[in-house]
């Protein structure tokens, strides 16, 4: 989703991203970003009392949130991933064999697997059913990830690509929940694909920490 911003601040001179360092949207955002090597001013928001700013240009309140330099807004995640990509991609993230799938996969893991995810990792908010029932929904896209791995290196072909990048951060969120039942569930492959995800200089430098930031 993109808009236009009324208010440009004409001293902005890098692209502004409203990010949460822990949540998978915001992640996948500063994976591209970083990947892409494109120059932002990362402003680290505390999700309890987001910046004025912020809601000012986007008041959906979710994070990530991108405002150019031109004023325009991006506000969801495969959008801020898609321009930096279109802003450079040295190893072809958007080439890779089958993007109409890698699209189908990530809208997927949005809006089915995060359901699951959400009520599996907070169990105790949603009581209607148990701890064990949300993990088994989530377990159904992890198979269907583990077939594609048994084929492939990677989710779309041989080389990491967008869906990987977009779909990883949940997949380590959703394992952490459990790490010991993780350990030996039947995901092997799932298992080396995110431990070289999470070993990997790119998933380092995304998460840095910074301390929130607060208007002058």
């Amino acid at each position: 989703m993109s808009v236009n911003n009324p208010t440009l601040n004409p001293k902005q001179t890098l692209p502004i991203l409203y990010s949460f360092r822990r949540c998978p949207y915001a992640m996948r955002a500063r994976l591209a970003i970083a990947y892409a090597g494109v120059a932002v001013e990362l402003r680290e928001v505390e999700l309890r009392n987001k910046p004025q700013a912020m809601l000012l240009i986007s008041p959906k309140a979710t994070v990530p949130v991108l405002q150019l330099e031109s004023g325009r807004v991006l506000d969801e995640s495969l959008d801020i991933m898609l321009w930096a990509l279109q802003q450079n991609d040295p190893e072809h993230w958007l080439n890779a064999a089958g993007l109409g799938h890698a699209k189908a996969l990530i809208q997927r893991n949005d809006e089915q697997f995060k359901y699951y995810l959400d009520r599996y990792k907070y169990a105790d908010r949603y009581p209607a059913y148990s701890e064990l029932y949300y993990r088994q929904q989530g377990e159904l896209f992890l198979a269907e990830l583990e077939d594609l791995l048994t084929q492939r290196a990677y989710l779309c072909g041989e080389y990491f690509s967008l869906a990987d990048a977009a779909l990883l951060p949940f997949i380590r969120q959703f394992c952490a929940v459990d790490p010991i039942w993780f350990k030996s569930s039947p995901y092997p492959l799932i298992r080396q694909w995110l431990n070289n995800f999470l070993a990997s200089s790119l998933f380092e430098q995304v998460m840095t920490k910074y301390p929130c930031w607060q208007a002058a």
